[in-house]
C-alpha cells in the first residue's frame, strides 16, 4: 500500500477514534443527537481544523472534503446503537481518546513537515493536532481537559510521537510502517500511564497536589 493511502487510512481511523470519544462523552452527559454530533465533530475534526488554519492552507480539509465526516457519523451511530458503549470504569472513552491522540500526533507532524515547517515547528503543530480536538470536546462538555488532568500522562506521549515522526522525516525514514509503529508506541504509553497512574511532576517543586 502506498504511503499516501496508509496516511489517509490512519487519519480516518484517528478521526473515528476521537469522534467515538466525543460521542461517549455526549452520552454520559445526556446530550441529544444534535449535541452528540457537535461534540463528536469537535473531537474528531477539531485538531485537523486547527492544524490547517495554522498552516494557512485555505479551507480546512475537514470542510473541503466531506468524506471526513463519514467516520464522525459512523462513530455517532456506533455509540447511538450501543455497538460501542462506555463501561463503568470510564475506560472505553479514554482508550478511543488514546487512539486518536496517537494517530493525530503522527499525522499532524507529517502534514506540517510536508508544508515546509522546520522540525521543531512540525513537532509543536503535531502535538497541537493531537490534543486540539480532545481539548475542544472537554471544554464544550464542561470537563477538565485531559491535557490538564494530572492522572496519567497525556501530552508527553504525543510529544514523543511527534518528535519521532519529525526525526524519521528529516532522515528520510518515514514510511507507512514507521507511522503505524510510532502511533502504536504512543498508544501503548498512554494506556500504560492510565493503568499505572503515571504522572508528570507538578509545576512547583514540593507543592502538594490539590493545594491552593
Amino acid at each position: 500500500m502506498a504511503l499516501d493511502e496508509v496516511l489517509i487510512a490512519l487519519e480516518m481511523l484517528g478521526t473515528f477514534a476521537f469522534a467515538v470519544s466525543g460521542g461517549l462523552l455526549a452520552a454520559k452527559k445526556g446530550f441529544d443527537l444534535v449535541g452528540s454530533l457537535l461534540l463528536a465533530s469537535l473531537a474528531g475534526l477539531g485538531g485537523g481544523v486547527i492544524r490547517d488554519v495554522v498552516l494557512n492552507q485555505g479551507v480546512p480539509t475537514a470542510f473541503a472534503q466531506p468524506v471526513y465526516l463519514a467516520p464522525v457519523v459512523l462513530a455517532l451511530l456506533a455509540v447511538f446503537l450501543r455497538a460501542i458503549k462506555e463501561d463503568r470504569l470510564r475506560r472505553t472513552l479514554l482508550v478511543f481518546d488514546a487512539g486518536g491522540l496517537s494517530l493525530f500526533c503522527v499525522m499532524g507532524t507529517y502534514i506540517a513537515h510536508t508544508a515546509g515547517l522546520n522540525p521543531v515547528a512540525a513537532v509543536l503543530l503535531g502535538v497541537t493536532t493531537a490534543v486540539g480536538g480532545g481539548t475542544m470536546r472537554d471544554v464544550v462538555a464542561n470537563e477538565v481537559p485531559q491535557i490538564f488532568n494530572p492522572d496519567g500522562v497525556y501530552t508527553a506521549p504525543a510529544f514523543l510521537g511527534a518528535a519521532a515522526s519529525a526525526v524519521a522525516l528529516e532522515l528520510g525514514w518515514f514510511t507507512g510502517l514507521t507511522a503505524v509503529l510510532v502511533a502504536g508506541v504512543v498508544f501503548t504509553i498512554r494506556l500504560l500511564a492510565l493503568k499505572f497512574g503515571w504522572r508528570i511532576p507538578l509545576a512547583v517543586l514540593h507543592r502538594a497536589r490539590g493545594s491552593n
